[in-house]
């Protein structure tokens, strides 16, 4: 599939692993890469100079600077054009709250990342064929 991949992380180091793992699991969509909720939600609604963004899959931590994962989450889905946006939230979080709370805003996948690097490169491939390959995307909103 030919759609973008958001990448929502404040973290270098999380960064590099997940473009790592990408890579090795053969996924070779285009990433963009945002480091705070703001930049995210520039990017998603074509703000402050910012190219709009209309990606296929959104993998988005919780904890980031200026504006959390929560907060983009919710202003995704209550902006018709954004709604129906995959969003996989992809956190080190294993705090109940967080995962009730990212599944009760429309989260789509709930996954915390593995410590481990060849953990993290199996979750991250399997979300790539399942959410770029096998999944359907919305017609309405993948124009």
């Amino acid at each position: 599939m030919s759609g973008k991949i958001l990448l929502v992380e404040d973290s270098e180091d999380d960064i590099t692993l997940t473009l790592r793992a990408l890579k090795k699991k053969n996924i070779a969509n285009e990433v963009v890469i945002v480091r705070d909720g703001v930049e995210a939600l520039d990017k998603l609604f074509g703000r402050n100079g910012e190219n709009l963004v209309k990606p296929a899959l959104i993998l988005l931590d919780l904890k980031l600077p200026k504006l959390d994962g929560l907060e983009v989450l919710k202003e995704i889905r209550k902006n018709e054009k954004t709604k129906g946006y995959s969003v996989v939230v992809l956190t080190t979080s294993n705090q109940e709250e967080d995962i009730v709370k990212s599944y009760s805003l429309g989260a789509n996948s709930y996954i915390r990342k593995p410590v481990d690097f060849a953990q993290f490169t199996e979750a991250v491939g399997q979300l790539g064929l399942y959410w770029l390959v096998l999944n359907e995307p919305n017609p309405v909103i993948n124009e």
